[in-house]
């Protein structure tokens, strides 16, 4: 791994994350929630429901396991792109694809395994919206942010 591409999956990791979770607290405030319990929410994850009453600390372990997280994804979506020519020419459709990827693996894999204490409905609706902002606040900065910066 050269420089160019741990800045790539860096730069698109962080981006990747500070779209996702300023997304996420803009709706959690639209339902009556506080930047803070957003925050602790992903923290919940790891700590369960006594991330609520963590306070601050709650908070900022949530935040650090969501750049950790997007981090992840970007060095995944770099792994995977240093396999495939198509992956590398095509960016914005990979971008895409990827971030519902995501989305799917973290609501259907990644929260069921952790000590998340809520129960997520997914009907349709619910489904088409996290695909698409994932798709778009996820996958994509992060594909362009990786083939930007990966040699050919």
């Amino acid at each position: 791994m050269s420089r160019l591409d741990l800045r790539g999956i860096l730069a698109g990791g962080v981006i990747a994350g500070i779209l996702d979770i300023t997304y996420a607290i803009v709706v959690l405030h639209d339902r009556g929630k506080s930047a803070l319990w957003t925050l602790q929410s992903v923290a919940s994850g790891i700590q369960g429901n006594a991330a609520f009453e963590g306070g601050t600390a709650s908070g900022v372990l949530g935040l650090a396991a969501h750049f950790t997280i997007a981090i992840v994804a970007a060095f995944g979506y770099w792994l995977i792109a240093r396999q495939s020519e198509a992956i590398r020419r095509h960016p914005v459709s990979s971008g895409l694809v990827y971030g519902i990827v995501i989305y799917l693996v973290m609501n259907f894999v990644v929260l069921p395994l952790s000590a998340y204490p809520f129960h997520p409905k997914y009907p349709i609706a619910v489904l088409a919206k996290g695909s698409f902002f994932h798709a778009v606040l996820i996958g994509l900065p992060i594909a362009l942010c990786v083939r930007g910066r990966q040699r050919d």
